[in-house]
């Protein structure tokens, strides 16, 4: 079968298409037959070195749309022939965090496509519990866009950030998959949305897509003190950030008295400096949100059935252009996800 590896860490060079067996299906795993998948910043950070070795061909990717194609031993509640989404995060099961329903906070928590061979390829083998039904309004290509950023920007408003109807979100970067995940997200929840970006064509699509106000952070000389001015003082009630180091410090002043920041990433970079004064002074509660629980996936999927959200795609490109496809989303022209069609 035809997969996207690396054999070596790198920039986009190192991906290639190549052949390798396809894969069995172990007890308590399914093979899938994957029909489409989505690029996310993970499948860069694991190829410039993020998974600090290679043992052999390592298939990249995290997000699929499929069809259960296989079944190991063991397995019940799947199918042959269910379509089915792949949820990405890998648990341990047994630990106090799975038994408490957190499997993100597992001590051997890990991401298809990064601890294990992902799903770049026509087939890829999962865990049964790592499948859950396709949304079935949506085409195999919406589908896969719903896995990592979706679920992310879940967990951060919803279960994190315990987000509720009328309150203000400010979203920066918008047009990458979380930050557009988050603005969607936000107003099907009856949220009002602040977002930042440097371009005025991705403010304009964002406005399109419902964000209430828009700053271009380059033409901006107070970032902060312009939400403030657009929260009549008050400020934020949260700030979703993706971005990292050089959205930290406005996180810190944009949010209202009590308010929170909620962090999931850091493309800009991982050391920043905090204000502690407007921390303890201003009540301030910062989160930290990686992916998702399993309930965070059924819920997120369940609210997905329930508005008909449709992801945002930015582009869909065949698997044989995956570095094209991965040139673009690390160039930051994307607005919304990448998808790759498989078959």
């Amino acid at each position: 079968m035809k997969a996207a590896l690396i054999r070596k860490h790198g920039g986009p060079e190192v991906i290639e298409v190549s052949d390798i067996p396809e894969p069995k299906p172990g007890p308590w795993e399914v093979v899938v037959d994957v029909h489409a998948a989505a690029l996310n910043h993970l499948d860069i950070w694991v190829r410039a070195g993020g998974r600090a070795e290679l043992e052999g061909p390592h298939v990249l990717g995290s997000d699929a749309a499929g069809v259960v194609s296989a079944l190991g031993e063991s397995v019940h509640g799947v199918n042959m022939g269910d379509e089915v989404v792949i949820k990405a995060g890998l648990s341990c099961g047994c630990c106090e965090s799975c038994l408490a329903g957190q499997q993100s906070l597992c001590a051997t928590f890990g991401i298809i496509g990064m601890s294990r061979n992902g799903t770049f390829a026509e087939k890829v083998a999962v865990p049964a519990i790592n499948v859950a039904p396709k949304p079935v309004y949506l085409n195999f290509e919406e589908a896969a866009a719903l896995g990592v950023a979706y679920v992310t920007a879940w967990r951060m408003l919803i279960t994190r950030a315990a987000l509720r109807p009328g309150e203000t979100v400010l979203i920066h970067g918008i047009g990458g998959g979380v930050a557009l995940a988050g603005l969607q997200i936000a107003k099907l929840s009856s949220a009002r949305v602040i977002v930042t970006s440097s371009s005025d064509e991705k403010l304009r699509r964002a406005a399109d897509l419902g964000a209430d106000e828009t700053i271009n952070y380059k033409k901006t000389k107070d970032v902060a003190a312009r939400v403030r001015e657009l929260t009549g003082g008050r400020g934020a009630d949260i700030a979703l950030d993706s971005v990292g180091a050089a959205a930290w410090p406005v996180d810190i002043q944009a949010v209202r008295k009590g308010g929170r920041v909620v962090i999931c990433g850091v493309t800009t970079g991982a050391e920043a400096v905090t204000d502690l004064r407007a921390v303890y002074w201003n009540q301030l509660t910062l989160l930290g949100s990686t992916f998702g629980s399993h309930e965070d996936v059924r819920s997120l999927l369940a609210f997905v059935e329930a508005a008909k959200l449709r992801p945002v795609i930015d582009s869909i490109m065949p698997l044989a252009k995956v570095r094209e496809a991965t040139e673009r989303m690390e160039s930051g022209e994307q607005f919304g996800k990448i998808i790759l069609k498989v078959r």
